[in-house]
């Protein structure tokens, strides 16, 4: 009997790539805190990850020479994560991050990204006694 490793850490390790993406958005944010005009950005984790754990969209299949195809960026648009955060309040200079909610939602993402390491480590010890028969 086989098993998949993309059955065995699938979810996880996408959940795992997703976390680090949030954690850099979140990093930038903070990082720009000060600079004019910037947009604070963050993602919908649960969109992400239910694209992610969809299967591929298959190509469209073209039945007539004459078919107009969509343009092919719109085919593999894989960031429908990065969206813009609406702030609380208003700042002067254009800048919308709140630096005590970017710091929030930062520590959010650590402790998450920490439980998902966890995770994977568990089902490694797992797999690990399984080989050796323990």
């Amino acid at each position: 009997m086989t098993i998949g490793m993309d059955k065995v850490f699938g979810v996880p390790e996408r959940a795992l790539h997703l976390r680090g993406e949030r954690h850099q958005l979140l990093a930038s944010n903070i990082a720009n805190a000060d600079t004019p005009n910037y947009k604070a950005r963050d993602m919908d984790f649960r969109e992400a990850m239910r694209q992610a754990s969809a299967p591929p969209a298959r190509p469209l299949q073209v039945t007539h020479a004459n078919h107009i195809q969509p343009p092919s960026d719109r085919l593999s648009a894989e960031d429908p994560k990065s969206l813009y955060r609406v702030p609380h309040a208003a700042s002067l200079d254009g800048n919308t991050v709140e630096t005590h909610v970017e710091q929030a939602k930062f520590a959010e993402n650590a402790v998450n990204y920490q439980a998902t390491l966890e995770f994977l480590g568990g089902r490694i010890r797992k797999l690990t006694s399984a080989i050796r028969g323990e």
